[in-house]
């Protein structure tokens, strides 16, 4: 009986997902016939009012036992009750539930269905969910997906290059569910040091290591009853990896240095510019792991497929830009500038998108305009012909060599300023983007007056 769920499209096309649960019925005592359905990723039983489960019985402990969803399937532990949790009358500590098989709690008798439920995912009508904006085919089945499940605790795993958005979406997955009022923390894994990350995430004690002068709570435990957010996943280190797949299955760990386990209740949203799917072949992500993250995996496309996107992605950013800036006027965009701005092919995605109306916006409310023309685009966006950006013409009276020399002079040129606006002016990171050396970027700069 498998935790993960299956997603794919139907035979005439439709996109669905397949949510294996797990149904308990109860076989015996007062509350016989009583069904009850697993739909989190932990399920409590015992006779507290804090359990999904409750069973009043005297011979139920007030924390009796848990089912986990695992990568392997339903985990079914015992917390230490009283009177024991039997699988099939044999008494365990711990084992994986099979279909129809019987648990008994206390004196209760609970049997296992399997139960999937198959939800079909229409494309969403509305073109926004939460944060994030799309008229697209692509984004509208992200819509309808996360209509239907972003209010469940269901994991999920948000793929697509940099800049997609895939962290505006996490913050809208969160803020659609019954966690919304609760702490919403993020955790970047490829900006925090190595030897720094596991306290981030976890927490450490006052002398844990040298440095750690106070306790501090690491990000699970600040976001108890929210959402964490692991953003970049991929670059978690691999000996930290088997430390995060034991809290995503338990909900519980220790501090580094302490020695008390600290159990929370959060929801897991993680996200990976990297296929964790060829990682995972490579010997560079763990496999379990891997399957305890991709719950329900979502790639988000990038902009150049979703191109139909770009002119209302322009107009909220450019709305945004004219809030940020008290008392100056609404900004529009031209259609040469739209039709510039559609004919890009956005290597940096929606976060250049960002950038480049930005700055466009400075630039024409420096000018007392209102309108974003194509004077105030970057003069190397595609489609924008204007200055150097313009291809040099044919001339019948110059030589091969020289009509050449022209043309690798323009290239030169627009190639540089390219890679420079796409870097916002980092030589060095431009540089090792290209794989030239720096030096000699520096001086492309300086020769077509491009610092």
């Amino acid at each position: 009986m498998t935790g993960t769920r299956a997603f794919g499209r139907g035979d005439g096309g439709q996109q669905f997902v397949e949510l294996p649960r797990c149904k308990l019925v109860v076989l015996s005592g007062d509350q016989r016939g009583q069904e009850a359905l697993m739909a989190g990723e932990v399920y409590r039983i015992g006779k507290s009012p804090k359990n999904d489960l409750v069973l009043d019985d005297e011979t139920v402990s007030r924390a009796h036992c848990e089912i986990l969803r695992e990568a392997r399937g339903f985990l079914l532990r015992d917390l230490g009750s009283t009177n024991g949790t039997l699988l099939d009358g044999a008494e365990i500590r711990e084992a994986y539930l099979k279909p129809g098989c019987v648990i008994t709690v206390g004196e209760v008798e609970l049997k296992v269905r399997p139960h999937s439920e198959r939800i079909e995912i229409l494309p969403s009508e509305a073109e926004r969910f939460g944060l994030a904006y799309g008229r697209s085919l692509g984004m509208r089945e992200i819509f309808g997906l996360l209509e239907r499940l972003a209010a469940t605790d269901a994991t999920m795993l948000l793929g697509g290059e940099t800049g997609t958005g895939k962290d505006v979406l996490a913050r809208s997955i969160h803020a659609a569910s019954a966690r919304a009022d609760k702490p919403f923390i993020v955790v970047d894994c490829g900006a925090v040091v190595g030897t720094l990350i596991e306290s981030e995430i976890f927490g450490h004690e006052r002398g844990a290591f040298t440095g750690a002068n106070a306790r501090r709570e690491g990000a699970f435990e600040l976001a108890d009853g929210g959402t964490v957010f692991l953003d970049e996943v991929g670059e978690l280190p691999l000996d930290l990896q088997p430390k995060l797949l034991r809290v995503l299955e338990e909900r519980r760990f220790r501090r580094v240095g302490g020695s008390r386990e600290i159990r929370v209740d959060v929801r897991i949203v993680a996200a990976s510019k990297r296929n964790l799917e060829l990682e995972v072949a490579r010997g560079k992500f763990r496999e379990d792991l891997y399957f305890r993250l991709a719950v329900v995996r979502i790639t988000v496309p990038p902009l150049r497929e979703r191109l139909d996107d770009v002119a209302l992605l322009a107009d909220k950013l450019l709305a945004s830009f004219a809030l940020k800036q008290a008392g100056q006027p609404k900004l529009k965009l031209s259609e040469e500038a739209s039709a510039g701005l559609r004919a890009h092919d956005w290597p940096g995605n929606v976060r250049e998108l960002r950038n480049v109306l930005e700055r466009a916006g400075y630039m024409t409310l420096a000018m007392g305009q209102t309108e974003v023309g194509v004077a105030h685009l970057p003069a190397g966006l595609a489609g924008v012909s204007m200055g150097s950006t313009a291809l040099p013409t044919f001339d019948p009276a110059a030589s091969y060599r020289d009509t050449k020399a022209r043309f690798e002079e323009d290239f030169e040129s627009r190639y540089v300023r390219w890679l420079l606006d796409r870097h916002e002016g980092n030589v060095s990171a431009a540089a090792r983007a290209a794989d030239m050396d720096r030096k000699y970027l520096s001086k492309l700069a300086k020769k077509h007056d491009l610092r």
